[in-house]
């Protein structure tokens, strides 16, 4: 009978179990968060956006995965800056150029996974693959003594107080990973499919984070194995970039969840919920910047519904309200045929006399209301279900 093989990790890192979930003991607010998840994904996988619009949200969320994922290892360029970056527009100094060649390896990677995805489908994890990935995010980068870009490790390495497994058992431990999420995450039932796959997307991460099989780039390269898996789970785009951002917004405390899980023999209960709860606020967040974009749609729609033709008087109306939309906050009367460059081009020569019969025509069209602070839009018109707002309403002459 040949002898069972009792590798060094097992004394070491006894937490690297690579046992079933069983999520049946699982706290009812976890499940609560994967039920609000998957609902929310479904949401945002039925909405339909103009073009422009679905471009402009798949370029935000990319930066801020890109930001996300190279701040939390110490990338100091800001997020706008990334999205600068992202866009082709940012150039930096000689000194500060390595920031920007992580933050183009790192969407490089994104796009790559999701070009593969959509050209071949989902294929399972390999180790391969993770190298792959680990080569992609060191890209011409200087990196850590004794380090290589997609190579294992071969000595040990300590994330703070945390000494990673050893690097004897690093190759076996990487295949043992990719086996075990390729096997052990399959929904009992059809409509679990997207919660088992969030539940191993996340787990995925903190197996990975725990091995630590590189000499460098495991944080973004564990960032970019759960990036896939939710992809690969039908999760959108947007939505796939949320975990990283969290861990980065709330990075001691993701530290701490790491160490706890570990600490507890890997008990990976309280770290679900804590990146979970952090995945529905961000799916809230991307559903109301979603809902936003429909609303005004819709918004101009109906002004050009409540305000026909093409005569100057209803394109100026027209251009009237909807630069009072994009204000955000009340304009004073004695302000409102200069507030904009648009307003002011249409009202170009025209009295306040012109002004008032408009302000009249779109009041009467329940299109702007006027207070004590200005005039404003009512885009909350057209919000279904809403109660009716009771309008108190002055003397648009009287308006300063």
């Amino acid at each position: 009978m040949t002898p069972k093989v009792v590798r060094k990790y097992q004394e070491t890192h006894p937490w690297l179990s690579f046992q079933p979930l069983d999520l049946r003991r699982a706290p009812p607010k976890l499940w609560m968060q994967l039920g609000e998840a998957r609902s929310k994904i479904d949401h945002l996988l039925g909405v339909p956006l103009r073009p422009e619009a679905t471009l402009e949200l798949m370029h935000v969320y990319l930066a801020k995965g890109a930001w996300a994922t190279t701040a939390i290892e110490g990338n100091t360029l800001s997020e706008d800056q990334v999205r600068a970056r992202v866009a082709g527009k940012l150039e930096l100094p000689p000194s500060q150029e390595y920031l920007g060649q992580e933050i183009d390896n790192v969407v490089a990677a994104f796009n790559l996974i999701a070009a593969g995805l959509l050209a071949k489908g989902h294929e399972p994890l390999t180790t391969s693959t993770i190298t792959d990935f680990n080569r992609l995010v060191l890209n011409g980068l200087m990196l850590e003594d004794g380090a290589a870009a997609g190579m294992l490790r071969t000595g040990s390495v300590a994330v703070g107080p945390y000494k990673a497994a050893p690097a004897e058992d690093v190759a076996y431990l990487l295949s043992r990973l990719c086996e075990w999420l390729n096997e052990a995450f399959d929904a009992p039932d059809p409509d679990l499919a997207t919660a088992y796959s969030i539940v191993k997307a996340i787990v995925a991460h903190v197996y990975f984070e725990w091995i630590h099989p590189f000499g460098d780039g495991n944080g973004r390269t564990g960032r970019l194995i759960e990036f896939q898996i939710l992809l690969a789970a039908g999760v959108p785009f947007p939505a796939a970039h949320l975990l990283s951002n969290h861990y980065n917004l709330t990075r001691p405390q993701y530290y701490r969840q790491l160490h706890h899980a570990s600490q507890t023999g890997g008990d990976l209960i309280p770290f679900l919920s804590y990146a979970l709860q952090g995945l529905v606020d961000g799916l809230r967040a991307t559903i109301q910047v979603v809902q936003d974009e429909q609303i005004r749609v819709m918004w101009e729609n109906h002004v050009h519904r409540q305000v026909p033709g093409s005569t100057v008087t209803a394109e100026r109306q027209r251009t009237l309200v909807l630069a009072l939309t994009e204000a955000g906050a009340p304009i004073k009367k004695a302000h409102l045929m200069t507030f904009t460059p648009e307003v002011a081009q249409a009202y170009r020569g025209r009295s306040s006399k012109t002004l008032t019969r408009d302000v009249n025509v779109l009041r009467k069209l329940q299109l702007i209301r006027s207070g004590k602070d200005g005039f404003e839009a009512r885009t909350e018109s057209i919000r279904a279900f809403l109660p009716n707002r009771v309008e108190r309403s002055i003397d648009p002459d009287t308006s300063q």
